[in-house]
């Protein structure tokens, strides 16, 4: 991998399925070593997204690289992808799970593999079937960190995880990902915790990328402006500013623009929190996408993106 060569790089991505368009025309980069939340509704594309990234699926349409490598040609062994219904054979031990691991991947770490499973009590000698949820996702995520993987991905993997347990792995993959430099693409519903464990954002909506970027970048160009309605609508003042949602409470209004020069007029401009900006955009997809400069591809693939997509 070169310097700056992104984790993960998508051009013009596209995934058609019978009933229609899973992912369409996605373009935007993930650099590596960031921590990446993927959020969007049910049905919006992510994982379709995350089993392209696996190399799990074929996109009908433009290409996906990973850490520079052509499409199609990226080492396997880099990557570890982590399903939310957690394949495993419900009749080996945790041990021939681990076992398992070790024998299909090259680069596998048998000690991080077992820490992982030793660190919530769960019995190396216990068959993957008698083990609680917890316990059947801790040994799913020791089988992706003992790959030592250069990326991981996690489709919604600690969804029926109660808080406590959901927060105690978390903090195991976070160690772990921070210790080797791991570039981490996780889809989830839990708005409230990405504000902890996220540096960057990808919103997909209708299959489309609507917000990208590093986390502190985006909430920059945002502001969020409270005060009392003056007539119908919002104030005047706010016309010029590109408005991503508004909603009106009896006389109060509530907008998050994304300010073009002073915001002045009546009302109070504050910053957004994280989980008050995805939800904006989650309810308002006709906003205008923003991709920040981080996340975009550069203008030479792009045009090689439009061919791909046209072809």
């Amino acid at each position: 991998m070169h310097a700056g060569e992104p984790a993960l790089e998508a051009h013009g991505l596209g995934m058609r399925h019978r009933r229609g368009w899973a992912l369409r025309d996605c373009s935007f980069r993930l650099p590596a070593g960031r921590i990446c939340g993927l959020v969007g509704p049910n049905g919006a594309g992510k994982t379709t997204l995350l089993s392209i990234a696996a190399q799990v699926l074929e996109p009908t349409r433009g290409t996906l690289s990973l850490f520079g490598a052509a499409p199609g040609a990226a080492d396997p062994g880099r990557t570890a992808f982590l399903a939310q219904e957690q394949p495993l054979f419900r009749g080996f031990t945790v041990a021939e799970t681990l076992r398992l691991g070790r024998e299909l991947n090259p680069r596998w770490d048998q000690r991080a593999a077992e820490d992982v499973v030793r660190a919530g009590d769960v019995p190396l000698d216990a068959k993957v079937g008698t083990l609680s949820g917890g316990q059947r996702t801790r040994v799913a995520l020791a089988l992706a960190l003992g790959k030592r993987p250069d990326l991981l991905l996690l489709d919604e993997p600690m969804a029926n995880l109660d808080p406590v347990a959901r927060k105690e792995l978390m903090g195991t993959l976070l160690g772990e990902a921070a210790e080797r430099g791991t570039t981490v693409l996780m889809s989830t519903h839990v708005l409230a915790e990405l504000e902890d464990l996220c540096d960057y954002l990808v919103v997909l909506s209708g299959g489309e990328v609507r917000l990208a970027g590093d986390v502190d970048e985006l909430l920059s160009v945002h502001t969020v402006v409270t005060g009392a309605k003056e007539g119908e609508g919002l104030p005047a003042s706010l016309a010029h500013h590109p408005l991503v949602e508004s909603r009106f409470s009896g006389r109060q209004f509530t907008a998050l623009i994304r300010p073009d020069g002073p915001v002045t007029g009546p009302g109070e401009a504050d910053d957004p929190g994280l989980e008050e900006l995805l939800l904006a955009y989650l309810r308002s997809p006709e906003a205008p996408p923003l991709i920040t400069p981080t996340a975009q591809v550069r203008a030479q693939d792009q045009a090689y993106d439009t061919r791909t997509v046209a072809a």
